[in-house]
Formats: structure tokens, C-alpha cells, sequence
């Protein structure tokens, strides 16, 4: 049986999406490259509680009024995407995991080679009814 995981797009009011640096650390999976938060679901929660409390312990946030984006199917698991509009200022997020966070243009986020596939998520964010630029 596959393993689930989540993940959340975060969009500010300039329409870029919030992206994270992995860690350096040897024994990590895709190390160094950028990444959309999120994390592995445990055995005793829904994708709903996991995202919470990654955001919690990956960011310091008290995550609500997210909405779920897609549920895709890759090779080594299933990943429950959701999304929110959020003006964070990363500068003042206490960031837990992970070297640093930045927000990226869809242009970006696109040309940037994305850990664990993410690169089809945020490109089918953009296309979606969902993403309204404003």
C-alpha cells in the first residue's frame, strides 16, 4: 500500500506560490532542492488534520479555511494537495524545517525543478478555475 502525504499551495495577493528549501542533510530525499510544504500523513489522521499539523510544526501556523486542490497518484504515493490565499511575510515565520522560503512566480515555480513531482501541482493549480489572478 502506498504512502500518503500532503501538501498545501500558499498564493499572496501577487499570485506566487510559497515554495521551501529542503534541508542539506545526507540522508534526506532530494535534498537542497525547493519543495511545496507539507508532509507525510499518519496512520490515525485524514489529510485535513495532517496538513494542519505540519503547518503547525513546520512553520509555526495555525492553519484554517484551506481548501483541497487535487489528489494525485505518483509512483510512491498519494498526495493530498490543498490550497489558500495567505499574505505571509516569510521574513517573520519561524521556519522549523527546511533552509529558507520564497515566494515564486508561476513563471518560476515552472522552470524550477520541484522535489517529489510537485512541478505537475503547481502548474495544474495555475490552469485550474481555482487560481483567479486578480
Amino acid at each position: 500500500m502506498k504512502r500518503s502525504g500532503c501538501s498545501i499551495i500558499f498564493v499572496n495577493p501577487q499570485n506566487q506560490v510559497l515554495l521551501f528549501l529542503r534541508d542539506d542533510k545526507p540522508d534526506l530525499p532530494y535534498r537542497n532542492m525547493w519543495d511545496v510544504p507539507g508532509g507525510h500523513v499518519e496512520p490515525d489522521e485524514t489529510p485535513e488534520e495532517c496538513i494542519v499539523r505540519e503547518m503547525k510544526e513546520e512553520i509555526d501556523l495555525d492553519l484554517k479555511n484551506f481548501q483541497f486542490l487535487c489528489c494525485k497518484e505518483f509512483d510512491d504515493r498519494i498526495e493530498y494537495t490543498f490550497w489558500q490565499k495567505a499574505n505571509l511575510n516569510i521574513e517573520e515565520i519561524d521556519l522549523r524545517e527546511g533552509q529558507c522560503l520564497k515566494w515564486f512566480t508561476r513563471q518560476e515555480a515552472a522552470e524550477t525543478e520541484l522535489a517529489y513531482g510537485f512541478n505537475e501541482i503547481v502548474k495544474e493549480f495555475y490552469q485550474s478555475e481555482l487560481f483567479s489572478p486578480e
